[in-house]
């Protein structure tokens, strides 16, 4: 399959490429790096990439984040980069992407802990998960063509403990084997329709 991996060469994406790379052919989209570049917070940016690589066979998405802070000082200027981001970005990378996805090909988005466990200061980025999980479990129904949509919804992984760590005390780490095996499954399984939850 040609799948391709926006946030490629991030904390999570560059091991999801060491698992699917045997199998398939990966390309790599970032903002700033991999294949192709891409803006996910820029609709034009996602178009202009689908329409230079004309069709995939799988997309998963490991990019994205959102706002921690205080609750009482936060804004809407604080919300929308995340919104823009991880949200809308995630949500116009599959309304662009079906018309470019091969027929039975999937889309793997991410969320997150935060949806079901929020951190303290995180009620922004609880706000935008949960509203990927609720994306991902209404587009399943809609999609045609075979089309399967997936959410991995992560906890803390290992590999970020040194830099996030502090905003999460007291959760237990999610084993980067079992949250990469999420895609692995998503994208090589039949699951449609699932919030696939890696939190320890």
């Amino acid at each position: 399959m040609r799948v391709l991996i926006i946030g490629g060469n991030g904390t999570i994406g560059k091991k999801v490429k060491e698992a699917l790379q045997p199998k398939h052919e990966i390309i790599i989209a970032g903002r700033n790096s991999g294949d192709v570049q891409v803006d996910i917070a820029d609709r034009q940016s996602i178009l202009q990439m689908f329409e230079q690589l004309k069709t995939v066979d799988a997309l998963i998405c490991t990019a994205g984040t959102g706002f921690y802070g205080n609750y009482y000082g936060m804004t809407e200027a604080d919300m929308m980069p995340g919104i823009k981001g991880k949200l809308i970005g995630q949500m116009n990378l599959v309304l662009i992407g079906k018309d470019y996805l091969s027929r039975e090909g999937s889309f793997t988005l991410t969320s997150g802990i935060a949806a079901e466990h929020p951190a303290k200061n995180g009620t922004a980025v609880a706000m935008i998960n949960g509203a990927v999980n609720s994306f991902v479990l209404a587009s399943a129904q809609e999609l045609k063509q075979d089309m399967r949509i997936n959410a991995v919804s992560p906890g803390l992984v290992e590999d970020s403990f040194e830099r996030y760590g502090e905003l999460f005390p007291g959760y237990n780490l999610a084993p980067m084997k079992k949250v990469v095996n999420a895609y692995v499954l998503s994208v090589e399984g039949a699951v449609n329709g699932r919030i696939l939850k890696v939190y320890c």
